[in-house]
């Protein structure tokens, strides 16, 4: 049995795997997000106990021996932990947007261009330089009790392994300190962020994936540096003392891998929380307008150019919550209405923090037009699927698709929806379903500890769905649109 573990923001799960890429099954549990005023934040003993409890229902429902497991989760954010890997204060979370004002001064003075150009990545307010900045402004003391600044999987990697000392992999470290052509922290990029004296807080970069075993056994690998300083009781992970154990990628390009995305040109589009598009690419162009980032692989040379909106699923869910309708409500709604919703629009702009893919516009929000006393919850919901699928297709041609194109997240429940976003992006989609993430997380395992698997037979399309030609030369026009008022949307948004 293979397990990977999926970290997300809204939900933990892990999922078993045979040798062939048949799930086995799936134990997940949700977890909370505390939003006020601009700031989301986590509470890790809850994300850290609700992985300590989906691997232990997991365990006890397949009894079979664990070949080893593979762990990813959600990126960026700010994750403070002590040197044992136990927080220090919650994680402020990728969706946090109180550094806005940090990245404002930024676009402005030219910092922001200028780390883009060195790093590849485009910082938004959830990212971790704006967030380290704000806190050392704001709240040093929390910065002077950490040991590390981690992401979410890394905590607990650490914690399940027992390691000495927090590590990441290059695909979490890319955003925004690390050089993709050296594959190590930019020190540079670090002082222009006025970090220097918080540079002993970046965790070192294990390259390739950091490995280890959990905890109860000896920790080995890039993970430990010696004898692990408190294991955690066997019985709390339910994964076997001594399960070889793989930290990394995050849950992006964890999603590439469980979909088959490796090939320059190919593409994926995850309809989750977040929209996020991801172009595999042997070439790092770090010219035009700075937005998204490259995302360094296992594999130097490879990259994933990554255009990941901050809503995709959130925006419809805010939609269903606001006008009463549940989610198995959905396809039979947008049946009910036709291509255009009746001429409701949305921009799809739902996040506190703004939009960072495929561009950086802190301030912009959702707009809703078009709507009148005639208007029903089935225009409000096709409208605001279209919005999702006209900025996916701006996320995917700024991210340079050329290939196919692979969908995978909890969208992908809808088939309605998934026909709706063949026409919008007016190509054919791969579907990919089941725990995509989970999946990569074992095969980039595997990978690590030199274990064969048939990658073609694990990254197999549950479906393929075609566009219908008519409705995608009408999305065509409307995506032209959806571009027009966009742009007078971030003019709006900088006055």
């Amino acid at each position: 049995m293979f397990v990977g573990i999926d970290v997300g923001t809204s939900t933990v799960k892990a999922a078993a795997f045979d040798a062939t890429g048949r799930e086995l099954a799936v134990e997940a549990r949700p977890v909370g997000l505390d939003l006020r005023d601009g700031v989301v934040e986590q509470d890790m003993e809850e994300v850290y106990a609700a992985v300590l409890a989906v691997l232990g229902a997991l365990t006890a429902r397949v009894s079979e021996p664990v070949e080893l497991a593979g762990l990813t989760g959600q990126g960026d954010g700010v994750w403070l932990v002590d040197a044992a890997g136990r927080p220090v204060r919650p994680a402020a979370s990728w969706m946090d947007g109180r550094a806005h004002d940090l990245v404002d001064g930024w676009l402005a003075d030219g910092t922001f261009e200028t780390v883009f150009r060195r790093t590849g990545g485009a910082m938004f307010p959830g990212s971790p330089g704006p967030l380290l900045a704000w806190l050392d402004r704001h709240e040093p003391k929390s910065l002077d009790a950490a040991a590390a600044a981690v992401y979410c999987k890394d905590m607990v990697f650490q914690r399940l392994t027992g390691g000495e000392r927090a590590v990441t992999d290059v695909s979490d470290a890319s955003m925004p300190f690390l050089d993709p052509r050296t594959r190590t922290y930019d020190n540079g990029v670090v002082e222009l962020l006025g970090l220097t004296r918080r540079r002993g807080l970046l965790a070192p970069v294990s390259d390739p994936v950091a490995t280890g075993e959990v905890a109860g056994g000896t920790a080995g690998g890039a993970a430990a540096a010696g004898p692990a300083p408190g294991p955690e009781p066997e019985s709390e992970s339910g994964l076997p003392p001594g399960t070889r154990l793989a930290n990394g990628p995050y849950d992006l390009p964890a999603c590439a891998l469980g979909a088959g995305v490796t090939e320059p040109g190919d593409g994926l589009l995850i309809v989750g929380t977040c929209l996020a598009s991801l172009v595999a690419t042997t070439e790092l162009d770090l010219g035009g307008e700075p937005a998204g980032l490259f995302i360094s692989t296992d594999r130097p040379g490879h990259w994933l150019r990554a255009m990941p909106a901050m809503v995709g699923t959130a925006a419809l869910d805010w939609v269903l919550g606001t006008t009463g309708v549940r989610h198995q409500e959905v396809d039979g709604l947008l049946a009910a209405t036709p291509p255009g919703a009746h001429g409701v629009r949305v921009l799809p702009y739902f996040a506190p923090s703004g939009e960072r893919a495929p561009f950086v516009e802190p301030r912009l929000r959702a707009e809703l037009t078009g709507v009148s006393l005639e208007s029903t919850p089935a225009d409000l919901i096709r409208a605001t699927c279209e919005g999702i699928g006209y900025a996916a297709r701006h996320c995917l041609a700024a991210a340079g698709l050329t290939g196919t194109l692979a969908v995978c997240g909890g969208g992908t429940r809808s088939p309605a929806w998934m026909r709706l976003l063949a026409d919008v992006l007016g190509r054919p989609l791969r579907v990919v379903e089941g725990e995509v993430g989970a999946r990569g997380a074992v095969l980039a395992a595997a990978e690590r500890y030199g274990v064969a698997l048939d990658t073609a037979a694990w990254t197999e399309p549950t479906l393929v769905v075609e566009p219908d030609a008519e409705r995608a030369a009408y999305y065509a026009k409307g995506y032209e649109e959806h571009l027009r008022r966009l742009a007078e949307a971030r003019d709006r948004a900088r006055r």
